[in-house]
């Protein structure tokens, strides 16, 4: 059912949805946090500070997406972000796609993940950048 300024149900499921996913992502980094380093590669400094620089700009993203004034830099600051992770995933891949004791995948998962999946979720925070609520 479409409403008078032609938001649909479903695209603005998929706002909040988009909200929730990044800010629930964001608080992750804080609340299991190991789960991330291995992850980074070793060549980045600070491990534990990217973790946490990459929790906290997933929150304050997510928040801003809330905020019209603030939704269009808060999607450019998503699909910058996104494009930050970019190392990670493919440090994942030259990792063989395991990480001990942990995170293990077939390698074409991990591939998906990075051709596919990716750049959907670019998309899919690019798609709101104009969004209105009303």
């Amino acid at each position: 059912m479409k409403q008078p300024n032609g938001n649909s149900l479903p695209k603005k499921l998929g706002f909040y949805a988009l909200i929730l996913a990044y800010f629930a992502g964001g608080v992750n980094h804080f609340v299991d946090p190991d789960i991330y380093w291995p992850l980074i590669p070793p060549y980045l400094v600070y491990i534990k500070e990217l973790n946490l620089l990459s929790g906290a700009a997933e929150v304050v993203l997510a928040i801003g997406l809330l905020f019209h004034s603030m939704r269009k830099w808060s999607v450019y600051g998503i699909v910058l972000m996104l494009i930050a992770f970019l190392p990670s995933h493919i440090y994942f891949i030259q990792m063989g796609s395991c990480i001990s004791d942990s995170i293990c995948f077939d390698p074409w998962v991990a591939w998906v993940r990075l051709i596919i999946v990716h750049p959907l979720l670019m998309y899919w925070a690019f798609i709101y950048r104009n969004y209105s609520l009303k």
